[in-house]
């Protein structure tokens, strides 16, 4: 298959502000071919997209959710964040089945999809399921079992996650790939992390794991270990492994030299994180560290919907008005963190993350002759923050079409959205 897409407007991700004002993209099989200005060359295509008035840009990469708690979308809100899971969320997640995961998660998937999302990072459990809605919608994905050391599970979590890894990292012609996810410091005692560690080694894959999300927490890990959550990790070893950390929210200076110097994957939830409270995390400080610092959105249940564009303009607010500084981080930054620094966290960067020949072909074209994009000074400055989730028309994922003017091509939408609703009533019956 020889697709071409010409008349295009084409942020590539590849340097500072770039931007082809008109141009073409050429993707062979799932591969970017060619990428230039001006008109395309003239060969036989199987296949072309008139890009006029359209922008493209490599998809965005959620790095950090958890896609089945879409059926707890507004369940539980305006609450703080330990009462939230301990009285709420956790005892309704008690009764979700596989097939409940299944839905749930293929609802997150059409949301993710609609909004431009190309690739995700999931940890949540019956993940057998979670990778089947994957595999089925064509999306690609990062994903782990969620393993917690202090309860009834923790062996099958371990046992389990062995299986999953087994059984579908690499699938999908590589979209699926499966890590370990340790829930967090404060559910993973020393003992069970050194567990998990050393499945990590034999079996060579990363970890996923919520880190320094609370005051709570970061107060918590002093008063027992005498150290910070981050610092903990590192005298644990945990960072000599390839790390997700989502949140980060407390930290010390010292704390980011560790994140940095180990070059562990730092995940920004900006829109859950002002929602439970948890604090503002210092994304300005990290990113000067020398951290890629990508983006997530968490659940749907703390945040509340999967929009990644959304989470890029919120980003770029929150900090610019929390250091009462308009310069820090200016729109194509903030678009950095959802797209090439999503990928070097997920240690994708090699095949996803930004527009150019030999990278797998992972594209949005998005809408640029709305009202809300006009005039048309700065296209970055434009998507970053007037651009809408409505805006993205066509997704491309593994150079395939997922999505056309709108309509997903893999998945039936409206079957969808009945079944999250009809499992929604019987989840609160």
């Amino acid at each position: 298959m020889k697709l071409l897409i010409e008349n295009i407007s084409i942020v590539p991700m590849t340097e500072d502000n770039f931007l082809i004002e008109k141009g073409y993209i050429v993707i062979v099989g799932n591969k970017i071919e060619k990428v230039g200005a001006g008109k395309a060359p003239q060969d036989n295509y199987d296949q072309k997209i008139d890009g006029t008035n359209q922008l493209a840009l490599p998809g965005f990469i959620n790095t950090h959710t958890h896609a089945a708690m879409t059926l707890l979308r507004g369940y539980a809100d305006d609450m703080p964040l330990m009462e939230w899971l301990e009285k709420k969320i956790w005892p309704l997640e008690a009764k979700l089945t596989a097939d409940d995961v299944y839905w749930g998660t293929m609802l997150a998937i059409v949301e993710m999809i609609k909004s431009g999302t190309t690739c995700f990072a999931d940890m949540y459990f019956f993940m057998d399921e979670v990778a089947r809605a994957v595999n089925q919608s064509g999306i690609r994905a990062v994903l782990a079992r969620g393993m917690v050391g202090v309860g009834p599970e923790n062996e099958l979590a371990v046992s389990q996650s062995r299986e999953l890894i087994t059984k579908w990292n690499g699938s999908g012609n590589g979209r699926i790939n499966f890590i370990l996810g340790p829930h967090a410091p404060y559910t993973c005692p020393p003992e069970y992390l050194k567990i998990v560690m050393g499945l990590a080694e034999e079996l060579n894959v990363g970890l996923h794991i919520h880190l320094a999300e609370t005051a709570g927490e970061f107060e918590e890990s002093n008063r027992i270990y005498g150290k910070t959550p981050v610092a903990q990790m590192e005298s644990l070893g945990l960072f000599n492994h390839k790390v997700i950390a989502a949140h980060c929210v407390h930290v010390s200076d010292q704390d980011i030299e560790i994140l940095a110097k180990n070059q562990v994957g730092v995940v920004h939830n900006p829109e859950s994180n002002m929602k439970l409270a948890s604090g503002v995390a210092p994304v300005p400080a990290m990113l000067k560290a020398g951290i890629p610092v990508a983006l997530g959105t968490d659940g749907a249940s703390s945040n509340n919907n999967l929009d990644m564009l959304q989470e890029i303009r919120t980003c770029a607010l929150l900090h610019k008005v929390h250091t009462l500084n308009p310069t820090v981080i200016p729109a194509y930054q903030a678009l950095q963190m959802a797209t090439t620094n999503g990928s070097k966290a997920l240690k994708l960067d090699t095949e996803i993350g930004s527009i150019e020949v030999g990278k797998t072909a992972d594209v949005i074209l998005m809408k640029i002759n709305e009202a809300h994009f006009i005039p048309r000074y700065d296209l970055i400055a434009n998507l970053v923050y007037s651009g809408q989730s409505s805006d993205v028309n066509t997704v491309i994922i593994d150079g395939k079409i997922i999505m056309q003017d709108r309509v997903i091509k893999t998945v039936d939408e409206q079957e969808i959205l009945k079944r999250a609703k009809q499992i929604a009533a019987k989840l609160v019956s």
